[in-house]
């Protein structure tokens, strides 16, 4: 009988050498390169704008991520997840609700637009936030094709699109800026790149509706889509609530520290496992339903530790090092907190393979509670730390809350179905 030790070797090789990492390479290569571009765009419009010019453009560009959470209905998670038999069905009810939605939208952005124009007097971000609304009706003729080409495991060519499209809208975004001096410089490019996106995708997998296929049940997919919905929108709410609380208990120069420190410890990991994530979820919906894919789980799990714990750890340990190097000496100060925010990317990682798990196996209702108690414990534990007015408190109180939320999921969600796993295969002697 094989060592434990020796059979959990083989079976971190088999995973490191498998189709898992070949697509995160692919995806964390493309997300790399558009980091990198996106720095450099950062520098231009720190340049070229003015700091109220560039807060025109930010607010618009916020409201129009806030509005665009509600893109993320989770009929493409039924595309990945569905039998050979009933796909053609999902697809062509898939594309309707996509349509329907995109419209729906388009409404919702329209009528912020007009609050922020007429209620607050922001005639320029409504404007832009306005024109913004125009992406929405761009993505329903590509959304059926992306998803099945997730679901088949496309991920090189899924990746060129992302990347084609991000690094296209940052370079577009310099040279505007160049040219033309302008809020509306950074806006216009997320519509304009729109385009590229939806043709790569349309090529990487070409699909037509089947009208022989038939119509699936809308109802079963609303449902299961509004549970996703309802996830991403509370993950969405934590990713900006955070904000939020600090401005409104240490003030804005609290904010900004802070802003600095979440990004620059979070930033490429949160990236990294985004990436991580899109590229295990249709291998788990793949893998039949039971032990192949409880299976499946614990390859997917080992890979990620096996990447991201050491990742997690250097960018921790080294950011002493790193911080004044990289960001200047004046950032010398946010070492501390960027190393205690860099421990938050674990549980991220926790979080997404435990979000993949429960979407899998269909139960996007504890998808939902998950990312209720995450939002919950992560704010709340923010709260307390920055009530004491030590930023360093409140980092310590966020990542805690992360911690603990992410520790309370996976030991509810992830441990069970571990531990009904295959057994370890054995190594000759």
């Amino acid at each position: 009988m094989s060592h434990p030790f020796a059979s959990t070797l083989f079976r971190l090789r088999a995973v490191l050498a498998g189709p898992l990492m070949r697509g995160f390479g692919a995806y964390g290569g493309a997300e790399l390169a558009n980091r990198v571009v996106r720095v450099v765009t950062t520098v231009v419009i720190a340049r070229q704008l003015a700091p109220e010019i560039v807060g025109e453009a930010a607010l618009a560009l916020t409201l129009f991520e806030l509005v665009r959470v509600l893109n993320g209905i989770g009929v493409g998670q039924r595309i990945i997840s569905a039998s050979e038999r009933e796909l053609g069905a999902v697809c062509n009810t898939a594309r309707r609700l996509y349509w329907i939605w995109a419209l729906v939208l388009v409404a919702i952005q329209w009528t912020v637009a007009v609050v922020l124009a007429f209620g607050l007097g922001a005639a320029a971000p409504a404007a832009m936030l306005a024109l913004l609304a125009l992406v929405y009706p761009v993505m329903p003729a590509g959304l059926v094709q992306c998803h099945l080409a997730m679901r088949e495991g496309r991920n090189a060519a899924m990746a060129r699109t992302v990347a084609s499209q991000a690094i296209a809208d940052h370079v577009l975004t310099a040279l505007l800026l160049l040219a033309w001096p302008s809020p509306w410089s950074v806006v216009l490019p997320k519509l304009l790149t729109a385009p590229i996106w939806l043709v790569m995708t349309r090529r990487n997998r070409p699909w037509r509706p089947d009208p022989h296929a038939g119509i699936a049940c809308w109802r079963g997919m609303v449902r299961f889509g509004g549970g996703v919905l309802l996830a991403e929108g509370l993950t969405a709410l934590r990713q900006q609530g955070d904000n939020l609380v600090i401005v409104a208990t240490m003030g804005s120069s609290a904010l900004g520290t802070y802003y600095f420190a979440y990004n620059a410890g979070l930033g490429i990991v949160t990236s990294l496992v985004g990436a991580f994530g899109t590229v295990s979820f249709p291998m788990l919906c793949a893998a039949p339903a039971g032990l192949p894919r409880r299976a499946m789980l614990r390859s997917i799990v080992i890979g990620g530790a096996a990447l991201f714990v050491p990742l997690v750890a250097v960018q921790a340990l080294l950011a002493p090092l790193y911080v004044p190097i990289v960001f200047g000496a004046h950032w010398a100060f946010a070492a501390p907190l960027i190393a205690i925010m860099c421990l938050a990317g674990l549980a991220q990682l926790a979080s997404v393979l435990t979000a993949n798990w429960l979407r899998a196996e269909g139960r996007v209702g504890s998808d939902a509670g998950r990312s209720l108690l995450g939002l919950t414990l992560a704010l709340g534990g923010l709260a307390i730390g920055a009530r004491t007015g030590s930023l360093t408190l409140a980092v310590i109180g966020l990542v805690s809350g992360t911690v603990l939320a992410a520790a309370i999921s996976a030991a509810i969600t992830l441990a069970p179905a571990l531990r009904r796993t295959v057994p370890a295969m054995e190594l000759p002697a």
